[in-house]
């Protein structure tokens, strides 16, 4: 029969209870590292660090568990704020916009409210595509537009709110350019008018970007359009009052414009 030492016997023994205390242990550890188990330090410091390595998707899930076991105090509401950044960075606009407007919602006075409508703005603000958009004859005035006028008004209410927000700077720079993009928009919508022979629906867009978008460089070409539009109407007179206000803004005759600068076909 089969025997084993004494010795043989405890160390196996020793063996056994090490591997099923290591087992132990890591089962210990685990339950005290998962997220459903951190205290509400914790899991902000976990929720930064995946911030700060720039792991937005690992920091998203942090911080929706933290705003659901914690859903009071002050990390929570820059949970709230975190969040909505990192679905910015992960080009989830939606999502981004949803959290800052949630944010805005319980918290509006809050100190973050203004970084709050900062992100939104962000958030629906379509940058040109560079090199890209001049392959694909694209720019922001081309497309996006109710996304553009959105950021255009978050951006507005940003400067309005909080005059004095870091933030505001940057914002009235993007209103800017949203302004010049959204006019130039209207160009487009009247050129393709004009160039079909619908010259009344080409004066239309021109006027409704002359009002809407005053003192933009694409005044100029509106008021070409309704010109040569009017011209095309057989309205000579208001087609040359037309064109006296051109060469009064512009200082150079309206008649040299025939074939305008931005048509290069």
């Amino acid at each position: 029969m089969y025997s084993i030492s004494t010795r043989s016997f405890f160390a196996m023994l020793a063996a056994v209870m090490l591997l099923t205390g290591c087992g132990t242990l890591g089962s210990v550890f685990t339950r005290e590292t998962e997220p459903k188990n951190m205290t509400v330090e914790q899991l902000y410091r976990r929720a930064k660090d995946a911030m700060n390595g720039q792991n937005f998707t690992e920091a998203v899930k942090l911080y929706e568990t933290l705003e659901s076991r914690f859903p009071y105090g002050l990390q929570a509401q820059q949970a709230i704020l975190d969040t909505a950044y990192a679905q910015y960075r992960l080009g989830e606009r939606t999502l981004a916009v949803a959290a800052a407007d949630r944010f805005i919602k319980q918290y509006p006075s809050n100190d973050g409210a203004d970084y709050a409508y900062y992100i939104k703005g962000l958030a629906n603000f379509i940058e040109d595509l560079g090199l890209l958009s001049f392959i694909a004859s694209q720019d922001l005035s081309e497309r996006d537009q109710k996304s553009a006028r959105d950021s255009y008004a978050t951006f507005k209410l940003l400067t309005e709110k909080f005059p004095n927000s870091k933030y505001a700077q940057d914002a009235v720079l993007r209103m800017r350019y949203l302004v010049n993009a959204l006019s130039r928009n209207e160009m487009h919508v009247a050129r393709y008018y004009f160039n079909r022979g619908a010259y009344q629906a080409a004066i239309n867009r021109a006027q409704a970007s002359l009002t809407n978008f005053p003192n933009t460089p694409a005044n100029e070409e509106a008021l070409l359009i309704i010109v040569q539009s009017q011209r095309a109407l057989g309205n000579t007179q208001v087609a040359a009052d037309t064109a006296r206000i051109f060469t009064s803004t512009y200082k150079k005759p309206a008649e040299t414009e025939r074939t305008a600068w931005w048509k290069f076909w």
